[in-house]
């Protein structure tokens, strides 16, 4: 196995999005096509309302699908052909926008306040960023979690694990969500597709990444909350653990390699594309089906 060597590091930075919610962002426009086929990682945990309860009110897409993973806390949906819901702890949702769609994404606060999640942008190729939009809405309890080794429990949100398939299939990137836990002194070597573009985000806790046949994770600079680790390529990615656990995202995709004309919340192959939405925007003529 060819274990990938780290390529990159970023640590999230924060900013302010939607109606004025603060969140940290790990990568996004100006890191576009470094992450192919993935677009864009917000992080959006918080243990004040204030932080986040004005919302992400009636905003367009087009030509991408994201992908909400709440952790704790509630966000309710609605779109603009009546679609609505709540997505709670554990939860994702997976929309595909395709030709466009306009909605909302409004934080709901508990009693204890706390608001966890992410959420992943997802590029689609030429031949698919005009598709019907979609919703995937899936339960936390339809999201099968597995032990992989002493003290590696891995949540499948998409993808396949040991022979075991994630509830989001049929997807024409290949991604593969995993949230991981590994105990305290730990180690797994996660097999991944070659020719994929994957990286780690680490949200609690803290990790190593090793290339090495033999790994002293003393001797190495861990990377905790906020950190991301882009890899090269390769088959196989090895993560150790010191003396407390981690927490982290596992994401990998094949790559588009197509060009990227980005303006908000919409992406497409040209400037000329992007154009045209913001003028069926403008004029009402921005959704495509009923």
């Amino acid at each position: 196995m060819e274990l990938r060597k780290i390529k990159k590091i970023i640590k999230a930075q924060p900013v302010m999005e939607g109606a004025g919610v603060k969140l940290n962002r790990a990568f996004g426009y100006h890191e576009r096509g470094l992450f192919d086929p993935f677009l864009l990682l917000d992080d959006f945990r918080s243990d004040h309302p204030d932080d986040y309860i004005q919302g992400f009110p009636w905003h367009p897409h087009r030509g991408i699908e994201t992908i909400t993973y709440m952790l704790q806390g509630q966000v309710e949906h609605a779109d603009s052909l009546g679609n609505k819901g709540i997505i709670s702890s554990g939860d994702v949702q997976w929309m595909t926008a395709g030709n466009g769609i306009i909605h909302q994404e409004m934080p709901l606060a508990g009693a204890d306040g706390r608001m966890y999640g992410f959420q992943l942008w997802a590029n689609l190729p030429a031949s698919h960023k005009m598709m019907d939009p979609r919703y995937r809405d899936i339960k936390n309890n339809q999201i099968p979690e597995i032990s992989v080794a002493e003290g590696v429990n891995i949540r499948i949100i998409c993808g396949s694990v040991n022979e075991k398939q994630g509830p989001v299939t049929d997807v024409i990137t290949e991604p593969e969500y995993l949230d991981i836990r590994l105990a305290a002194n730990s180690e797994y070597i996660h097999p991944c597709v070659k020719g994929h573009n994957a990286f780690a985000y680490i949200y609690d806790g803290m990790a190593f990444f090793s290339h090495e046949t033999e790994s002293e994770p003393s001797t190495r600079e861990p990377f905790t909350n906020h950190s991301l680790v882009l890899f090269d390529d390769g088959d196989g990615i090895r993560m150790i653990t010191g003396n407390i656990e981690a927490r982290l995202l596992l994401l990998s995709g094949k790559p588009i390699n197509e060009p990227i004309a980005w303006y908000g919340p919409m992406v497409m192959n040209t400037q000329e594309e992007i154009d045209l939405a913001l003028s069926e925007y403008r004029k009402g003529t921005f959704i495509k089906h009923e």
